[in-house]
């Protein structure tokens, strides 16, 4: 009588776990198909009183769903990309903050979700020091037929693919501008367009049509080794860009390219929208 009722209250809580993951994803087949090995597994170690180690073994760690939250097109987009980068970011950014302001700028890379890419902690570096210590963890890859032109490895293999489909050559031609910068590089491009008066604007939200000139200093996308500026005109460059996770993500500026690592489709599954200004598609926050 005993084995009986521990088996039902077993075989009940098995059940509950089953419907609890089943619902919370929406999706029955995948969820079954994926997990029915280990699923079955931990039922037959149930089924075996007192086998307390087989339970523990197969039992404990039952797979999830890995349907991510954010790929939940019930949410807003602005929630499916805040899911997406409060996982990434040490502390997420207060509306209307600086960091925030950055964020809605810049923060389309968040969403790339390759292994292979390392993303930085917070919305901008505030030295040079900073700077270095971030991209002397990166795994860096060249890409072909440029001079000192390196990107985050995954990044430029991505491109390297695009770039044996069709010739896209740099803007400038010189890979530690157009490439992966140092702090010191990003700070000469600001001190170019604007000064510490025009910085103080944006900092304020008063001021934001130079972000799409120039990075403040430490913001750049190009301190994470995940953008290149490009001459990319022609569908069929930016068809090549598009198919090996490559997109235009700053607003208004055309030669900056991003690599997401997700296909076109999939972009606004993470929030992401699709902005058309002067027949450019921009891929930008939702924030």
């Amino acid at each position: 009588m005993k084995i009986i009722l521990r088996k039902t209250v077993f075989y009940s809580l098995i059940a509950l776990i089953v419907f609890t993951l089943v619902a919370s994803t929406g999706n029955t087949h995948q969820l079954l198909s994926r997990n029915d090995q280990q699923l079955q597994d931990c039922l037959m170690a149930g089924s075996v009183v007192n086998h307390r180690q087989q339970i523990g073994k197969f039992c404990t760690n039952l797979p999830q769903s890995d349907i991510s939250p954010t790929s939940t097109l019930n949410l807003s987009e602005s929630e499916r990309f805040v899911a997406e980068v409060k996982n990434k970011l040490l502390v997420l950014p207060q509306s209307g903050s600086y960091e925030y302001i950055l964020l809605r700028a810049y923060g389309a890379i968040f969403i790339n979700q390759n292994p292979g890419v390392k993303l930085p902690q917070k919305v901008f570096f505030t030295n040079e020091n900073e700077t270095k210590a971030f991209q002397s963890n990166l795994t860096l890859g060249k890409v072909n037929n440029t001079n000192n032109c390196y990107l985050q490895k995954v990044a430029a293999d991505a491109f390297n693919q695009a770039q044996a489909q069709v010739a896209i050559p740099l803007k400038s031609g010189y890979g530690a501008s157009d490439c992966t910068r140092t702090f010191t590089t990003n700070l000469k491009f600001w001190r170019k367009y604007a000064n510490t008066i025009t910085l103080e604007r944006v900092r304020q939200g008063k001021e934001t049509k130079i972000l799409s000139t120039v990075a403040p200093p430490g913001a750049s996308q190009h301190l994470w080794g995940l953008a290149i500026d490009l001459r990319a005109l022609t569908p069929m460059q930016k068809q090549a860009l598009h198919q090996n996770g490559w997109f235009q993500t700053v607003e208004n500026d055309i030669p900056h390219w991003t690599y997401l690592g997700q296909p076109q489709e999939k972009l606004a599954e993470f929030g992401l929208q699709n902005k058309i200004v002067k027949g450019v598609s921009y891929w930008v926050t939702p924030l």
